[in-house]
């Protein structure tokens, strides 16, 4: 793992990586990604599932709380149902009566929703500034993106309703007219496994043509089944701009095979001209 001097930014790149000219389609996640408006909801998750899982014999605050954690964000970029799946199995685990997982997530919805909604307000009411929310550099990648005929599409693990709300709420519909999809109730209809298979069957394009941006393992790990370009967007989302790269996020994002790892958009220029080779 090298870091590359063109950049002014941290940005680094595996041994797997090699330029993709023949890029056709994007695929983002959206939390973390593009959007920071959820800045924060581990924390709620976290808090939330340890007020639930039932105290077991040798229970420490910090091993009961890094078991959950772990849980959490290894199935971060599914949808949130899959969390609260699991947080069920570890309640009957140790012994207690699970409630359905569809109770959990709504519930953390009630509990993030009260968090965030200062900040849904304030954008619709204009009176907070897109940009304090929009991961930085997000509009000057897309519309690079778009200049080169990239397709784009994005795909989150959060719910449909509300990420289109968001969506709209930072100026992005534009960019994903009529591409943008989100977690159901009934989670075996989305996966962003099936945006993905949907995505290059429809189009007739191969895998190598597809490139994703994420900070979630599913969706790099999904690119990378297909033969796709992976770039994990290792973000400080309590810090946005700052260029800091998270290293929890870059850790485990180069575990399941990320090409590029960037902490931001601020490279943008030279990262695509590096992919696209020219």
């Amino acid at each position: 793992m090298l870091l590359h001097p063109k950049f002014h930014g941290l940005v680094e790149f595996a041994s797997s990586f090699n330029p993709r000219p023949e890029i056709t389609h994007a695929l983002f996640d959206f939390d973390g990604t593009l959007s920071v408006i959820r800045e924060g909801w581990p924390a709620v998750m976290l808090e939330m599932f340890d007020e639930i899982l039932p105290k077991a014999s040798g229970d420490t605050t910090e091993n009961r709380r890094s078991l959950l954690f772990d849980d959490m964000m290894r199935l971060n970029g599914k949808q949130t149902i899959y969390q609260m799946i699991q947080l069920a199995d570890r309640v009957k685990e140790r012994g207690g009566q699970p409630e359905d997982p569809l109770v959990y997530k709504h519930e953390y919805l009630r509990r993030l929703g009260l968090k965030i909604q200062v900040r849904l307000d304030g954008l619709a009411s204009k009176t907070i500034p897109i940009s304090d929310y929009l991961l930085h550099g997000s509009i000057e990648l897309l519309e690079n993106l778009q200049r080169r005929g990239v397709q784009l599409y994005l795909a989150s693990g959060t719910d449909e309703v509300f990420v289109k709300n968001e969506a709209s709420l930072l100026g992005l519909n534009r960019f994903f007219e009529g591409r943008i999809y989100g977690a159901q109730d009934n989670y075996k209809a989305f996966s962003k496994k099936m945006v993905i298979e949907r995505l290059l069957r429809e189009h007739s394009i191969q895998g190598s043509q597809l490139i994703a941006f994420g900070d979630g393992y599913v969706e790099l790990q999904n690119t990378k089944e297909v033969g796709g370009l992976a770039i994990a967007v290792a973000s400080d989302e309590a810090h946005n701009g700052s260029g800091h790269i998270d290293a929890w996020k870059r850790d485990r994002l180069l575990a399941v095979g990320a090409d590029i790892v960037i902490p931001d958009y601020r490279d943008e220029t030279p990262l695509l001209e590096l992919i696209f080779g020219n």
